[in-house]
């Protein structure tokens, strides 16, 4: 075991608590019941190969951490990412590309007619924030529709993002089932019971399948490697925000001089003195200087006084000293 005290549930965002919870029929039943919130009553569902090999070499392979299909014909991807990705919009959007395009025939795609079954994808986002999201948001479900009405364009290609790190509610904040999921996913490492919240057949289920004591010492052993794995992942992510942190602060102090800057350069200018005309006045000033013209068309030609040239003249010669 790890050099930390042994839990009394798993952590079902790493690896292994993710397949333990969802590996089990019911429990991933429960869960897609309660995630698409009345939308679909599903029944039964069947696990599917996780690996989709490319159409070419050059196209290689993807392999989903969940694929199942619904008695009804409907394909939904379960995706654990505990680690910002690059592209993460468009990765899920290849994912159930793949997904549609696998059941397409190899021929006779006539009579066929591009009878593709809705899919869905189910991200369940660990530590890591939404890319464009505003923070706060910590569920969002997004399907086509129209830009302009809101209308749904198209329903059976749908996207389900659960930004974990979004949700703060305590438990005596928590509203409804979804909010028990995320409440439960979140935070069930670091219970010591069920919560009273929970006490119900789905997720007496669910704690029940996530008790560490019930774990075969191989299991144990698994789990252990996959839960060191999240941690040193998490260093490595808590290193990279420390980082964004400090360019950002970088940022913060050179926005806040740029701003100085431009309220002393307005105040000047109220002042009737244009600092960028100023200090064009003298180089204009010692370059006729240079050549050899008198004071006065000097002054004259640069709108300076007398008394300000001579400031200017004897403020150089001392630095030339």
């Amino acid at each position: 075991m790890l050099a930390h005290s042994k839990p009394v549930f798993i952590d079902p965002t790493t690896d292994e608590g993710f397949k333990r919870l969802f590996g089990d029929k019911i429990n991933l039943i429960n869960f897609l019941n309660i995630i698409f919130r009345g939308r679909k009553t599903i029944t039964d569902l069947t696990y599917r190969d996780t690996e989709r090999i490319g159409a070419t070499e050059e196209i290689g392979k993807v392999i989903f951490d969940l694929v199942v299909q619904l008695n009804t014909g409907e394909e939904i991807i379960i995706e654990m990412q505990t680690s910002t990705q690059t592209n993460l919009k468009q990765r899920m959007l290849y994912y159930a590309s793949k997904v549609i395009s696998d059941t397409a025939p190899k021929g006779n795609r006539k009579s066929w007619g591009y009878a593709i079954p809705q899919v869905y994808t189910i991200v369940l986002m660990d530590g890591f924030h939404m890319p464009g999201g505003d923070h706060k948001t910590y569920f969002h479900d997004t399907c086509l529709c129209n830009r302009d009405s809101g209308q749904i364009f198209y329903e059976g290609l749908g996207f389900i993002y659960m930004e974990l790190i979004n949700f703060v509610k305590s438990e005596a904040e928590v509203e409804d089932e979804l909010d028990k999921v995320f409440f439960m996913l979140k935070n069930m490492s670091t219970l010591k019971t069920l919560p009273r919240i929970m006490n119900s057949a789905v997720f007496q289920r669910f704690f029940q399948f996530a008790s560490y004591a019930k774990l075969t010492k191989e299991e144990r052993t698994m789990y252990d490697i996959s839960l060191k794995r999240k941690w040193d992942a998490e260093a490595v992510r808590m290193y990279q925000q420390e980082q964004v942190e400090g360019l950002e602060k970088q940022l913060e102090g050179l926005e806040n001089q740029l701003e100085e800057a431009k309220k002393a350069s307005v105040v000047a200018k109220a002042e009737g003195v244009a600092q960028g005309e100023h200090k064009k006045a003298i180089e204009t000033a010692f370059n006729l200087t240079n050549m050899g013209l008198p004071v006065e068309q000097i002054v004259e030609a640069t709108g300076l006084s007398i008394e300000e040239f001579q400031r200017i003249l004897r403020s150089k010669i001392e630095k030339l000293k």
